[in-house]
């Protein structure tokens, strides 16, 4: 089985653009778009050699969750910040964020994670892949933002990517 769908993941999200992208469902459209969703992953496993282990069940579920109802709470504090709050109010900051991650996919979906939330926007990684620069609209006390997204992220995707 790992041979024919070595990348699980890879392949739902290929069957699902590929049917968001007919725009229509047919069962013609969804065995094409399955036929490619598992080719694919085949034919692109050997450009993948180290893939990190990850938990597909519980954990990625309660994160992706999360990130939803964070970008939501966001949204609404972003909105307060711009509408009741002079700018020179505002203390925006630079984080510099100790990495615990060390695959390139787990940091990329903290960066990610971290950008997709209104107020706070992910700029850089360091050289030797241990840090991670964010820049954030408002920003009381820097270390205690770092240590909030540590514990609402990264904590989570050191679960998810063991």
């Amino acid at each position: 089985m790992k041979r024919l769908l070595p990348h699980p993941g890879l392949t739902a999200m290929l069957l699902l653009i590929w049917m968001l992208m007919l725009n229509s469902f047919s069962m013609g459209g969804l065995l094409l778009g399955a036929f490619f969703a598992v080719l694919i992953p085949v034919y692109t496993a050997a450009f993948w050699p180290d893939r990190p282990a990850m938990r597909w069940e519980l954990p990625l579920l309660r994160f992706v969750l999360l990130v939803i109802r964070d970008i939501i709470v966001a949204n609404f504090h972003v909105a307060r910040l711009i509408l009741f709050r002079r700018n020179r109010d505002l203390r925006p900051g630079w984080l510099a964020i100790p990495l615990e991650l060390h695959s390139a996919e787990a940091i990329t979906l903290l960066a990610g994670t971290i950008s997709l939330t209104p107020g706070t926007v992910s700029v850089d990684i360091s050289t030797d892949g241990r840090h991670l620069l964010v820049h954030a609209l408002d920003v009381a006390d820097v270390n205690a933002e770092i240590a909030h997204i540590k514990a609402r992220y990264e904590r989570r995707l050191l679960e998810i990517f063991r």
